[in-house]
Formats: structure tokens, sequence, C-alpha cells
């Protein structure tokens, strides 16, 4: 019985976990979640509520967690750059940890270190942008991109699912603003005013706004080579999955410059036909299950497999599709 604990996943890893389970008889699945009603709960042979802790204090619980219910096989999204650094702790009580190297991906959570570092992969494009901590470098910062692009956007530097993004759209009131999303949208003035509340932010990015459509690539390190699928997103729930070489051939540079090991998602973003770098996720997606059900492979069970010493095989047919799902209700308790 291998026994592998899930910590605060996306409620899109029910269908990952779904299909591991049924191919493996001797897996035994721990799951976790601040989130009393996570759906994936159903699926695991037990399910605990997770205490809100630090960082330091949460490695602690799962170190001791990991001890107590005698895990071999730990899949973390919480925390995951906090638990990649005590790695080494982890496995002197046994438990293999799906996370690469603190040090590799330590740059990769900071988009300003590797947009640096990644500047010398020849053929990947790397947008241009300017890192900001006071009202008067993001003003400059706005002024100087704004001279050479149509839009432009800021998040904080360290961010996840993209919470802070926002486009400076000086057109967002009056009537036309009534045919626009309005929540991820600020006027210069706005986000000046919310900025100026504090002398010294957290890192902001600053960068044009790259309006061309969305592609996230899931892929996966494995000894047959580099699983790469890319799903061109949308607004509606259907994605195409295309195989478009200058994408694919990215997704190899990046590889050859920063060899992770376990499960990853690069995005990209076009503007003006030029597909750029936007960041990589060292983990898998949110959306990883769609790639998966598209091409009939599980990147979660094969990157398990991978720790525990086995290779499964796989193959990717390279044939656009189109992806989609429908919402399938779940009873989560009953009393």
């Amino acid at each position: 019985m291998v026994r592998i604990w899930f910590n605060h996943w996306f409620s899109t890893i029910y269908q990952l976990i779904d299909e591991m389970k049924r191919a493996h008889e001797d897996y035994y699945i721990i799951g976790s979640n601040e989130n009393t009603h996570a759906v994936y709960q159903v699926l695991c042979d037990e399910w605990y509520q997770e205490p809100s802790l630090h960082e330091k204090e949460y490695v602690t619980f799962c170190l001791d967690f990991c001890r107590q219910h005698d895990i071999q096989v730990f899949v973390p999204r919480r925390h995951m750059l906090a638990l990649s650094k005590n790695k080494a702790e982890f496995e002197k009580i046994g438990v293999k940890l799906l996370a690469d190297d603190y040090e590799l991906i330590e740059k990769l959570n900071y988009k300003t270190e590797a947009y640096e570092w990644l500047k010398s992969v020849s053929r990947l494009h790397i947008p241009a942008y300017e890192r900001v901590t006071t009202i008067q470098e993001f003003m400059a910062a706005y002024e100087k991109l704004k001279a050479d692009y149509r839009q432009v956007c800021f998040k904080f530097e360290h961010d996840e699912g993209g919470k802070s993004f926002r486009l400076i759209d000086n057109n967002r009131k009056g009537y036309t603003a009534l045919f626009k999303k309005q929540n991820t949208r600020m006027t210069l003035d706005d986000a000046a005013a919310a900025l100026s509340e504090t002398e010294r932010f957290s890192p902001l990015i600053v960068m044009p706004y790259l309006s061309g459509v969305e592609v996230s690539v899931d892929c996966l390190s494995t000894a047959s080579g580099l699983i790469m699928i890319p799903r061109i997103k949308d607004t509606s729930r259907a994605e195409r999955i295309v195989y478009q070489e200058d994408i694919l051939q990215m997704c190899r540079d990046f590889w050859q410059a920063c060899p992770l090991k376990c499960p990853f998602n690069i995005q990209f973003k076009y503007l003006d036909g030029v597909p750029y770098f936007l960041e990589v996720n060292t983990r898998m997606s949110g959306g990883v299950q769609l790639a998966c059900a598209a091409e009939h492979i599980n990147i979660l069970d094969i990157a398990v497999g991978q720790l525990l010493g086995v290779e499964q095989p796989w193959q990717i047919s390279r044939t656009e599709k189109v992806i989609s799902y429908v919402e399938k209700p779940l009873v989560l308790s009953e009393s």
C-alpha cells in the first residue's frame, strides 16, 4: 500500500486523483485542505482540515503529519517553495516530495529573477518589463512603456493565479465601460491612488499588455522525453489543443535551460503575432486535467510513478482538439 498525501489542491485535481485510484488499487489517498468543502475529499481514503499557519509553522506541521500518517509520497501545492527548501528533511523520514529542488524553483517563483535568468535563451521571447516598489517608479515605468505599447498592465512580482493583475484602462468609466469586464481594469488615477497609500509596496511588474491569445502548456520530463500539451485558453469553457512548433520549441529551450523534473506549466501570450513567455508554474496547473483528458494520459500518475521508480509509457497524438467540461454535482456530507 502506497500512502499519498495531497495538501490544499485546486478542485480540478479531482479528475486526476480519480483516474489514478482506478489504475492503482494499492494507492491509499490522504487529502487535506483549509477549505472544509474541497471537492476532492470524496475520493480520499482519509481527509483532514488543515490549520491556517505561516510558512515556517506549516513546514513543521507537514513533517509531523507525514510521520503521524506514514506518508510515503507527498504531492504539495500550498507553500510549495518552503516545503521544497526543506526537501531533505522529508527525505530523512522516508517521504518522497513531488517538488523540484529549491534553488531551481525559487528563481522561477519571482518573475524578474526568472526573466533575467532566461534572457540568455535565444528563442525565448521575454516581454519588456519594469520592476517597481514606489509610486514614483510606477509612474515612470508607465510613461516609458506607454510610449511604445498601446496598453500597459501590472501585477505583483510574487502572485498566484493572477489575482493582482490589473490592466490600466483610462476609458473604464461611462457608457462604453458597461460592455467591458471591470474586475481587472483600473484607470491610471485609481492605480496611482491605491499605490500611494504606502511609501514602498511589494515589488510590482509593469509591462505591456499582451492582447493576443494565451497558451498554457502542461509539461513533465520523463525518460521517454518531455511531455508538452499546449492549451489555447479562451473566455469560454472550451479550450483548443494545438501543437504549434514555435511554442513547442520554446518549451524545449526553456527545459534545456531549466531542467525541471516534476510537473510544470509554462504560459505564453501573443502580441502582434509574437508569442511571449509570461511565466512558469512549478506545479500542475489548475487546468491540467483538460490537457490530460485530451491526450488520454495522466501527468500526475506518471509523475508519482517516477517518484516510486516506475516509468509509465505515454504517447501524444499531436492532433488538434477542442476540449471542454461540464459540472458534476457531488454530495460532500450528510447529516
